[in-house]
């Protein structure tokens, strides 16, 4: 079985839980680590999530997962927030955080500047979601908007801000 049919399964059974606890899920990852495999969530919930959550979700996901037995190998379990640099990754995360500092790689360098001269990544605060372009207003140009091309979006994340 593939790590992508692994992750769609556990993805699938879990779910439920989660809409039941008020969580949703940020990101998933099934990876090897050292000697052995993790299966690692990342939650959040409004107003953020808490140590006892995770917990709790880790107790219901584990026994979830026991009787379900959808990974054949050993593995871990770790359940997570997604921390204060928390990735974005479903459309809805680019206006839920509007308005906050991002920073974003992108796949193919884009010109910001008319001189030819592209780049992939980009800090600044994000203006939202527009025709399909995410909107980040530049902190080293003083607001100068660039639009990226959410299909070109390799990686984002919140910045801290201090």
């Amino acid at each position: 079985m593939t790590q992508k049919t692994v992750l769609e399964k556990v993805r699938d059974l879990m779910l439920p839980v989660l809409d039941e606890k008020g969580c949703e899920l940020v990101d998933l990852e099934y990876q090897r680590e050292g000697q052995g495999w993790v299966l690692r969530l990342f939650i959040d919930q409004p107003g953020g999530i808490t140590l006892d959550t995770c917990a709790e979700v880790s107790r219901e996901i584990s026994v979830l997962l026991e009787v379900e037995d959808p990974i054949e190998t050993a593995y871990n379990l770790e359940v997570s927030s997604p921390g204060l640099d928390r990735p974005l990754t479903k459309v809805s995360d680019y206006e839920r955080f509007s308005g906050r500092l991002v920073k974003i790689r992108s796949r193919v360098p884009v010109d910001v500047d008319g001189k030819g001269r592209g780049r992939k990544t980009f800090v600044g605060t994000l203006s939202g979601l527009c025709d399909g372009k995410v909107i980040v207003e530049l902190k080293e140009k003083n607001g100068f908007r660039v639009e990226l091309p959410l299909e070109n979006i390799e990686k984002a994340n919140l910045e801290i801000e201090f």
